[in-house]
């Protein structure tokens, strides 16, 4: 396994994506359908609804108590534990049929985990080294290992929540080389190598970047394959920064924070592979749909996902050029979805405060329609 850090002047550049960087972090130091619309009665209540619980705070969100208690206490760890239980009795094969993509050199494997989450096995299949992004059950994910016959040399975690990281310590335990990867700004189990903004590992032949993509925690990253030795388009794991029409929420940063972070996935390239740590397709097009009520691009995605549910199929991959015509969360600059959130931007308004406000608000609207 190689690492490559970036430059001094890439990691002051890029490396906070608008975040107030705090002091310097040692090397080494271990610091997460129904196409119903909406009545007029309901979207006007949500409209009148007080300001949501992610307030425009300079540099950090306060969590409410409940994630504090999931993600910082040994509570949270014992949760994870009894959902881990529940799903492998709910789903013994998993809450959707993997459907492995492969390239020559490459083979990317979906492993469904928990209730709706997904770990990645990626292999270098000249080689059969592999890494697992986000092992959140160590018993499903050394299935796969075994099943595939490969050597695990490396686990990266997008962040800290239990549901990407709770299955790091049993699989170092079982793979004793293997290295655990991610931000030393997490409390990620078992971290070996913490990374910081754009640095490059390598996994046999396969080299990911990983970028700081701040927001759902302070120290998210999103990891991305390169796919030019494999003739594939690059791969983008990205954990809890984005989903198929969907995206995290900002439990550790303002709407800033979360926008920078998205801008940056959106950056990499229309053709590049969106693999999401969560199947949550049908439940976000659905609120998708209630936005944007003429999108024939959001109307198509959300049929087929339909069909692929009902199938118990996975909805991964996608792309970010489709993501871009159809995922509201991506499309913070459109006038007409600014236009159904009753927002319009302030005479004199820097346009990325005006975006900042588009997602708070969007935000704010899709937990409360996860909440009905």
């Amino acid at each position: 396994i190689a690492t490559t850090q970036p430059s001094m002047a890439q990691q002051s550049g890029t490396a906070w994506h608008g975040m107030a960087q705090p002091g310097t972090v040692q090397q080494g130091t271990a610091a997460s359908c129904s196409t119903a619309r909406l009545s007029t009665a309901q979207s006007n209540s949500t409209a009148q609804l007080g300001p949501g619980t992610w307030g425009l705070m300079p540099r950090a969100v306060c969590p409410p108590p409940r994630y504090s208690l999931y993600a910082r206490t040994r509570l949270g760890y014992l949760f994870y534990q009894r959902q881990v239980k529940k799903a492998r009795e709910r789903y013994p094969h998993g809450h959707s049929v993997p459907q492995p993509y492969c390239f020559p050199g490459v083979k990317i494997l979906p492993i469904p985990v928990l209730s709706n989450n997904y770990s990645y096995l990626v292999i270098d299949t000249g080689s059969s080294q592999a890494a697992v992004i986000d092992p959140s059950d160590p018993l499903a994910v050394q299935a796969a290992i075994e099943e595939e016959g490969v050597m695990l040399e490396a686990i990266f975690c997008t962040h800290k929540h239990w549901d990407h990281s709770g299955g790091n310590e049993a699989l170092c335990q079982k793979h004793s080389s293997c290295r655990v990867y991610g931000s030393a700004l997490d409390a990620i189990p078992r971290l070996t190598n913490p990374l910081t903004d754009r640095e490059k590992v390598t996994v046999g032949c396969l080299t990911f970047e990983a970028l700081a993509t701040p927001g759902h925690t302070v120290g998210h990253m999103v990891y991305v394959l390169d796919g030019g030795p494999f003739g594939s388009p690059p791969c983008l794991f990205s954990g809890d920064l984005l989903f198929l029409a969907g995206c995290g929420r900002p439990f550790e940063g303002s709407p800033e924070t979360m926008l920078a972070s998205l801008d940056v996935a959106v950056s990499l390239g229309e053709d590049t592979l969106l693999w999401p740590g969560h199947e949550y397709a049908l439940e976000c097009l659905t609120f998708a749909s209630l936005l944007e009520l003429d999108n024939s691009a959001l109307e198509q995605k959300l049929q087929w996902a339909v069909q692929q549910r009902q199938e118990k199929r996975s909805t991964c991959p996608s792309t970010l050029g489709e993501e871009q015509t159809y995922n509201p969360f991506l499309r913070t600059h459109r006038p007409e979805l600014q236009e159904a959130l009753g927002l319009w931007q302030a005479g004199g308004e820097d346009p990325d405060a005006f975006r900042a406000r588009v997602l708070k608000e969007m935000r704010r609207r899709k937990d409360l329609y996860q909440a009905t």
